[in-house]
Formats: C-alpha cells, sequence, structure tokens
C-alpha cells in the first residue's frame, strides 16, 4: 500500500463500507463485518494473514472474543481513493494493558479487499 500521501480526514468521512466494518468488529457481530469483504478478502493480524471468509470469520469469532476491552477511534486518514487507514485506542485486559493500533483497509470497488491491523 502506498505510505507517502496520507490527508488526515474525519473519522465520519470514512467509506461507508469501512464505517460499517469498523461498527459490526466493536459489536462482535461477525456475520455483518463478513458482508464488507471481497470473497477472497485477506485480513493481517498479529502477524498471521487469514485469506478468504472461512478464515477471516474464525480469526474474527477469536479476536473478539479473547479478551475484554474498549475501542476508541480516535483518527482517520486518507492515502488514496482505494487506501484508508483508521487509527483505534484499545484499552483492556490484554496484555499491556493498552495500546493504538491501525487499521489499513484496501478497498475493491465498494467493499474492502484487504486489512492490514498494526500498532
Amino acid at each position: 500500500m502506498p505510505h507517502d500521501q496520507h490527508q488526515d480526514i474525519d473519522p465520519a468521512d470514512l467509506p461507508p463500507v469501512i464505517t460499517r466494518y469498523l461498527a459490526a468488529h466493536r459489536t462482535r457481530d461477525t456475520a455483518t463485518a463478513l458482508t464488507t469483504l471481497t470473497p477472497d478478502a485477506s485480513v493481517t493480524d498479529d502477524g498471521k494473514t487469514y485469506e478468504g471468509i472461512p478464515a477471516i470469520g474464525t480469526w474474527l469469532d477469536r479476536a473478539t472474543g479473547e479478551y475484554t476491552y474498549t475501542t476508541e477511534l480516535t483518527g482517520a486518514q486518507r492515502v488514496d481513493p482505494a487506501h484508508y487507514i483508521a487509527t483505534h485506542h484499545l484499552e483492556g485486559d490484554f496484555p499491556g494493558g493498552q495500546v493504538d493500533l491501525h487499521f489499513r483497509f484496501t478497498l475493491r470497488g465498494e467493499l474492502i479487499e484487504q486489512l492490514v491491523i498494526e500498532p
């Protein structure tokens, strides 16, 4: 993904598909989150990549149930029309207790093709 021209935007200006994914992820609604992805989507989290809807569904169910935490969307950036970054602050009972995570989205049309989650 290109990283040279990030433009800060209001989180409310993220594309609707990203907003829908983030809301579903926050409320642990795996079924809705999966509707935002291309059939061949991939998610990379914690150094592991999950490819395709079944693998991503399993990851979502595990990731959202493993720890108790709160999340706050603290910023957003537009890299180009297909690449966006949503920054979240998480606090909870996971190792370290708090972290800022960058959700780096790649869109294909109206769906998410790739998501990379990293500090």
